[in-house]
């Protein structure tokens, strides 16, 4: 899918607040049809894998769904797979080619636990879900949660590795659901804006509001995000039952000064500065949308914060 430079801008000055609503509701239909699927599979498996690369709008799209699913009379439980990590120490932690810790690795994760936890919970067996602190890169004694599933409740787990080889095989019945930006923005029949875009001014406008990471970390951070996207979540995208395009026309315009002010900062000569050479003229085509006019469940909310979401 492509969306039209020359639209965008055209929206954007005529007619801002309609075309955030348009938008907005272009994507809430994605959610009732992602709720649909997984209503239709309740009766086969009550797990729902949802997988996608960073900066998709995972987390929100997970809540929004299981709002969804909510007000059909579905109760939903949600799970981080990150909280699935192993305790990281010197001698376990994945490598990358250059030797340093591949945290994309699917070896992270306690494969054998999760595989352990959905055939309990499908049995309608209670599971303790564990507790990994980032901070220590670690797991911690206390379990975050317990979560015992009755009728009509579905668990959906969340993570870069859901669909990986090593769950999808033994979770066959699984309601499988993979999120990306997946639009690119076209101008005269060429891409002048690409997909992959989307994601790092995500990733850079959100670890700079929330995360405490200046343009620089998170520019340097992208090589191997991008790696293990190729590598550890990509081949595995057509397993889904549903590919969810998690894009929006408007939001290059609402992260526009924002994000330009942040590529603009990163100094020459760093690693990967010729994407960024390339990405900020792309950012300066689009017009400027106020973020006040996005409204406050809207998934972009997850970047640019003043949203109705916990995360």
């Amino acid at each position: 899918m492509s969306y039209s430079l020359t639209e965008i801008n055209y929206r954007t000055v005529t007619d801002p607040a309609g075309f955030l609503a348009e938008s907005d509701a272009a994507y809430d239909q994605k959610v009732r049809t992602a709720a649909d699927k997984i209503t239709e599979n309740i009766s086969r498996s009550p797990i729902v894998l949802l997988s996608g690369p960073s900066g998709s709008g995972k987390t929100t799209t997970a809540m929004k769904i299981a709002e969804e699913l909510n007000r059909r009379g579905v109760g939903t439980h949600y799970v981080a797979m990150d909280d699935y990590f192993r305790t990281v120490t010197p001698e376990n932690v994945p490598r990358t080619p250059e030797g340093e810790p591949d945290l994309e690795s699917p070896l992270c994760l306690d494969m054998e636990l999760l595989n352990r936890h959905f055939a309990m919970l499908s049995r309608g067996e209670r599971i303790y879900v564990p507790k990994f602190e980032f901070s220590r890169q670690m797991r911690v004694q206390e379990p975050g949660k317990s979560i015992k599933l009755h009728a009509d409740e579905v668990v959906v787990f969340e993570g870069i590795h859901a669909l990986n080889d090593q769950i999808t095989d033994m979770n066959p019945e699984a309601f499988k659901l993979y999120i990306s930006a997946r639009s690119d923005v076209v101008f005269e029949d060429r891409i002048v804006f690409k997909r992959t875009w989307f994601r790092l001014v995500r990733r850079m406008v959100r670890d700079y509001n929330f995360r405490g990471s200046d343009p620089l970390d998170t520019l340097r951070m992208w090589g191997n995000v991008r790696r293990g996207e190729i590598t550890y979540i990509s081949p595995f995208k057509d397993k889904a039952d549903y590919q969810f395009d998690s894009s929006f026309p408007y939001e290059m315009c609402v992260f526009n000064n924002t994000a330009t002010k942040l590529f603009q900062s990163v100094p020459e000569g760093v690693e990967r500065f010729d994407e960024l050479r390339r990405v900020l003229p792309a950012l300066q085509l689009f017009g400027v949308i106020s973020d006040k006019l996005v409204a406050p469940d809207a998934l972009i909310r997850e970047f640019i914060g003043g949203g109705v979401y916990d995360y």
